[in-house]
């Protein structure tokens, strides 16, 4: 199930960066402005996909957290935040420097070290 949150959680975080490099950069906080950029926010199939995608993220976290201990949970998910940036270069084309890199592998070393503890050490009543 934590894989399947960090599929879910990566897929939103992805359609929504996808949809907003599609609409473009917010010129200026006028109202038609905000008004142009909410039709086009709300009228983007890729939004959608991340809006669906998030919801069923959360679902499924609440899901997770009623089996497992939120100190476990919410570190072990942090492995998203290696697979954002991957699927940002990979497939949105962006350019991802060295040293997010880094910051990338010691998140994946910290996903490690919680990974090898038990998920919940709670006692249940």
């Amino acid at each position: 199930m934590v894989a399947l949150l960090i599929i879910l959680n990566s897929a939103g975080n992805f359609f929504f960066g996808l949809g907003m490099k599609r609409i473009g950069a917010v010129q200026g906080l006028s109202v038609a402005m905000l008004r142009s950029v909410f039709v086009a926010v709300f009228s983007s199939i890729w939004i959608w996909l991340g809006i669906v995608s998030m919801i069923l993220f959360l679902a499924a976290l609440m899901l997770v957290l009623s089996w497992a201990d939120f100190s476990y949970v919410l570190p072990a998910t942090a492995a998203m935040y290696a697979v954002v940036p991957l699927l940002g270069h990979f497939v949105l084309g962006e350019r991802v420097t060295s040293l997010r890199w880094a910051g990338v592998a010691l998140i994946c070393a910290g996903v490690l070290f919680v990974a090898r503890t038990p998920p919940s050490t709670t006692e249940k009543s």
